[in-house]
């Protein structure tokens, strides 16, 4: 049982913010709240927002300071978080923040990113997807950092998205190796990050290939979730391919639920497996039923 705080770095209201979590339950991180005077107005959902002027009054009552990454993954293997997807607030400033810790200093390219990411077309394959994929990632990964080459992959393996398989997962290998090209990433690196997002077509990695068995791991956890969110899923899905008629779309997804079904393994890594693989196998499953 412990209290968390993470800097002081989101701006806001002419100030930065820091997060205020529990890993253990709301009662203990409201409880501790109140005693150190943060108003009930600063609460949003699974934290509280509080001004850089409080951090250290904060840490002298007992909260732990940690890095903005490592106060996520806490929030997450306590079962408090609230998903993305759940939230009206915008993602930019955690896409930030993660994109910082891979490319600072490239904001061009992030605001690039962004823009794409958040296309209106885009129901599923959003920024909501890109967070999640990154988020799991550090689920697999921890308590080490996912590999830069991995996570740049994550940014760009549906920068492109047009509803076409493969082709979106090529030209988002092409503007990958583009983009990267001008930022003083060793071509080596480059071609490694368009070599994984090109994986996400298919999601066959060949045996030994971790970092992109890491990659297909995450962008596949979408799977092993809940009936509801996973039922939120398939509709996204679906308004992703609006462009296509019911009976059209009907064979394409079964198809794809099938292809995902006959992948063996589904999911490469133990941790994944453990975490995603029975509840995949029962949506699919049932989806395609």
């Amino acid at each position: 049982m412990a209290i968390f705080v993470d800097p002081p770095l989101w701006p806001a209201h002419g100030t930065h913010f820091s997060h205020l979590i529990s890993d253990t339950s709301l009662e203990e991180l409201h409880a501790f709240a109140a005693a150190a005077g943060v108003p009930d107005r600063a609460f949003d959902g699974d934290h509280y927002d509080v001004p850089e002027r409080r951090f250290d009054d904060l840490v002298a009552a007992g909260a732990i300071p940690v890095e903005a990454r490592i106060l996520v993954r806490k929030l997450i293997a306590s079962g408090l978080r609230i998903p993305a997807r759940a939230r009206n607030t915008s993602l930019k400033v955690p896409l930030l923040n993660r994109w910082n810790t891979v490319m600072h200093g490239h904001d061009a390219l992030f605001l690039d990113l962004l823009d794409r990411w958040g296309e209106e077309h885009r129901q599923y394959h959003g920024c909501t997807h890109l967070l999640a994929v990154l988020e799991a990632l550090d689920l697999l990964t921890e308590p080490a950092e996912p590999p830069r080459t991995v996570l740049l992959a994550a940014w760009f393996h549906d920068a492109v998205y047009r509803g076409v398989a493969g082709q979106d997962e090529e030209e988002s290998a092409r503007l990958a190796e583009d983009r990267l090209a001008g930022t003083g990433l060793p071509d080596a690196e480059i071609e490694e990050v368009a070599r994984l997002v090109r994986l996400t077509s298919d999601h066959r990695p060949d045996p030994g290939d971790d970092d992109g068995a890491l990659l297909c791991d995450a962008d596949l956890s979408v799977l092993g979730g809940d009936p509801e969110p996973y039922a939120r899923y398939v509709a996204a899905v679906r308004k992703d391919y609006a462009h296509i008629g019911d009976a059209d779309f009907a064979a394409g997804r079964a198809a794809v639920v099938r292809h995902l079904l006959e992948l063996d393994p589904l999911f490469h890594s133990q941790r994944a497996r453990e975490l995603w693989l029975d509840a995949a196998r029962r949506n699919l499953q049932g989806e395609l039923a």
